[in-house]
């Protein structure tokens, strides 16, 4: 009764875990697992070296090459892409349970807010690896959307998406085809553009790199907010095309059963398995391409902004309708960790990157810049098992993950209790 009357004095109250649905927390478990893969080489070696083996501070032999490819293929851009799909289902989810309340979008307005003012945060002062100001400021765009039909909303997001990509496609292929041949030839033209932006990018992360190796945390700020402070601020136009129509079908998707088995799951596992594979066969045909090509900057730079875009859609919604099935059955040891994990995503993703200034800045471990590509994922796999540890042990005694629980808090401008209570004797 007390808990009603809060209720209805300070608006919905954020889900329980009995009202929440085990195959978006699985899947969101996984991809948040996955985009720790997928930044690893972001955190540990200069930002150019997360595209191009070239920006490498260590060695980048033989084994490292084929590690390119494998986590080109199977992880670079599929995870984050999975992530940002779940975050348009989880806005749906959260507006239902808001609608039914008596509350309505603009509690959500508030709850982006918030994250925005997170991913702004941790942009500057953890991590330049960020997509929550990304999904703040792209998440108002796709809030005009939720009063669309579902199938409105998939084929909308489906089609910018492939437009999008087309577009990308295009401009990266011509850049990427005229620099070729005007470097055969030995001339300047765009061959001197591509070389200018290659070398703007490096010199941005020689200084970071010195000043990260250097153990100079307030230097590497302040030169985040000189250089970079826009950056979040402007998210929404550089990536709006990929984040927007991804979120609308995480909703559609939602809204037609995709996540609580309202589709038929001998169908729905079929669709799932063509579109992997089928996606799987793309990316890997683009990876072996690149590396038969030497892994070069221009390749690389046109395979992942422009090449992959349509065949990692494939393997997003492929992977979405998998894990959406697989999610309710993965009650042993090892999913019910990755379902907690996924429960705590918002934590288990700031506190990956927190963890990650102790490991490689210099006033910590100071392996920036001394670890191979191997290594780097020794420092994945020892990360995925601290997350798959302690979130479980957190939620056993705690409703919500930290930040979790903060930022319900701050959405509501209510403090909810956190702590479980005791079982009785």
């Amino acid at each position: 009764m007390i808990e009603d009357q809060i209720e209805s004095r300070v608006g919905p109250a954020p889900a329980t875990g009995q009202q929440r649905l085990a195959s978006l927390d699985f899947t969101r478990g996984i991809a948040v697992m996955g985009i720790l893969a997928a930044n690893i080489v972001a955190f540990g070696q200069p930002s150019a070296a997360y595209i191009w083996p070239g920006g490498f501070l260590t060695e980048h032999g033989p084994v490292s090459d084929w590690l390119w490819v494998a986590q080109f293929t199977l992880i670079d851009g599929k995870m984050r892409g999975l992530f940002t799909l779940l975050f348009g289902a989880g806005m749906i989810l959260f507006l239902d349970r808001a609608w039914g309340r008596g509350s309505g979008r603009w509690l959500q307005v508030r709850r982006l807010f918030w994250l925005f003012a997170f991913g702004y945060a941790h942009y500057l002062f953890i991590s330049k690896t960020d997509i929550l100001a990304t999904y703040a400021t792209c998440g108002l765009i796709a809030l005009l959307f939720v009063k669309r039909r579902p199938k409105t909303q998939l084929w909308v997001g489906i089609v910018v998406y492939l437009l999008a990509a087309v577009k990308d496609i295009v401009v990266w292929g011509r850049m990427y085809v005229t620099a070729a041949g005007e470097m055969a030839a030995s001339s300047g033209g765009m061959a001197d553009m591509a070389a200018a932006m290659r070398d703007a990018g490096a010199a941005d992360d020689r200084i970071e790199t010195a000043l990260i190796r250097a153990g100079d945390y307030g230097g590497w700020v302040t030169h985040n907010i000189a250089e970079h402070w826009t950056q979040p601020l402007l998210s929404w136009f550089q990536n709006g095309l990929e984040a927007v129509p991804l979120m609308l079908i995480g909703m559609a998707l939602f809204r037609l059963g995709l996540f609580e088995r309202r589709i038929d799951p001998r169908r729905q596992a079929l669709w799932g398995w063509i579109a992997v594979l089928a996606g799987l066969a793309g990316t890997l045909a683009i990876g072996l391409w690149n590396h038969a090509g030497g892994l070069g900057y221009m390749g690389a730079l046109w395979s992942f902004d422009g090449l992959s875009r349509v065949p990692n859609l494939l393997m997003i919604l492929g992977l979405a309708a998998l894990l959406a099935l697989w999610g309710p059955r993965a009650t042993g040891w090892l999913g019910s960790r990755v379902s907690a994990a996924g429960r705590m995503a918002f934590s288990n993703y700031l506190g990956t990157s927190i963890l990650m200034l102790f490991v490689f800045h210099g006033w910590a471990l100071g392996l920036f810049g001394e670890l191979t590509r191997p290594a780097l994922y020794g420092v994945v796999l020892a990360t995925w098992a601290i997350m798959l540890v302690w979130s479980p042990a957190w939620l056993a005694r705690y409703k919500f993950g930290p930040l979790e629980w903060l930022w319900r808090c701050l959405t509501y401008a209510h403090l909810f209790p956190i702590r479980r209570e005791a079982a009785p004797a």
